[in-house]
């Protein structure tokens, strides 16, 4: 089976993050015998049009015809999609996880490019966001199609199983809690987590905080914790990490903590899943999809007192969350699964 994969982001040289959930669907699909190809452009305007077109032609002579085309993001890839369904009969289905149909940050627009991308989406065999919410607000935006189903982002086969030896600092005797995120202060209301990490330490102080990760607001956010005069060694800003240590600090922490203001469905909660690791996090977008209360506690978004609150009770409460029955929550994010998912899915709209 020959799949062609379209996508507004891939991973480059230059971005090593951009559209990786993309590409590991990619990798789950070849996992299950598919042979998968990516037409992708950084390049905007009549630069991506010839990129495009060379891709394809050369696609075309080397390669042969695609069986299927999973279209990544609804954009203009779609068009391609939309010419190769006309001109070859060639099925296509449409993966979303772009957050811009979200109200709370509404950039799919009116006009004729919504008519376009309305159409396009329309011709789809199939639509398939990462989550209800999702769904919900691309069919509020006027996206319609008769056919809808769920599909999850793939998480690394190594965030299931214990990794040494260990490259982090391992866990000692505090309690610890764990933030992961890209730092964008608008979405991730990082500030915010602080300011209710240092209300609970003003009513215990057996515990350390964890922050992973770097991004556009990463300073201001060291800056700000550095106001609220933290105790030392409270809080540990470790920069950015590679998957492999990001893995190795969920194995070795005990309560991740999110505090989003908004969200789609963030791939670093699948991962918590995966390793086991209980979770404190908003109510934002597609997380109460994710998160049962078998796996933590959710807190609506800028509570920062129910976020305290739910920190405090979970350090005493551990014991309700056990890893085992977590991960097996988790499981259904793994490579096989979402990849036998997605070659079902193909074998059926090929007919």
């Amino acid at each position: 089976m020959r799949v062609l994969y379209l996508s507004a982001w891939y991973p480059t040289e230059r971005d090593a993050m951009a559209g990786l959930f993309v590409q590991k669907h990619a990798e789950a699909v070849k996992e299950q015998g598919a042979d998968v190809r990516v037409l992708y452009s950084e390049r905007t305007g009549l630069a991506w049009l010839r990129d495009m077109y060379r891709g394809w032609k050369r696609l075309r002579r080397e390669w042969g015809l695609p069986h299927v085309v999973q279209m990544n993001v609804l954009d203009k890839n779609g068009l391609l999609a939309l010419w190769l369904k006309w001109r070859y009969h060639i099925p296509y289905i449409l993966v979303e996880h772009w957050s811009g149909y979200l109200p709370v940050n509404f950039s799919f627009r009116g006009g004729w490019h919504a008519w376009v991308m309305r159409h396009i989406a329309k011709r789809a065999a199939c639509i398939l966001p990462v989550s209800q919410m999702l769904e919900d607000a691309m069919k509020a935006c006027g996206i319609e199609n008769e056919h809808w189903q769920r599909i999850h982002n793939v998480v690394d086969d190594f965030f299931y199983h214990p990794i040494a030896p260990l490259t982090i600092t391992p866990k000692g005797d505090k309690f610890r809690f764990l933030h992961v995120s890209c730092f964008d202060e608008k979405a991730k209301n990082v500030q915010g987590m602080l300011r209710a990490i240092r209300r609970l330490a003003d009513k215990r102080q057996d515990f350390e905080c964890i922050l992973v990760g770097t991004g556009v607001d990463h300073a201001q956010a060291m800056a700000y914790a550095r106001e609220l005069m933290f105790p030392h060694g409270m809080l540990t800003f470790t920069g950015e990490q590679t998957p492999h240590e990001v893995a190795q600090w969920m194995q070795e922490s005990d309560c991740f903590v999110l505090f989003s203001n908004y969200e789609n469905a963030p791939v670093v909660l699948s991962e918590c899943l995966a390793t086991g690791l209980a979770i404190i996090s908003s109510r934002a977008g597609g997380i109460p999809e994710m998160v049962t209360e078998q796996d933590g506690i959710l807190v609506n978004t800028q509570n920062e007192h129910q976020l305290t609150n739910a920190m405090l009770w979970i350090m005493d409460y551990m014991s309700n969350y056990p890893p085992q029955q977590i991960r097996e929550h988790g499981r259904k994010y793994s490579y096989a699964v979402v990849g036998k998912q997605l070659v079902e899915l193909y074998q059926k709209v090929m007919g």
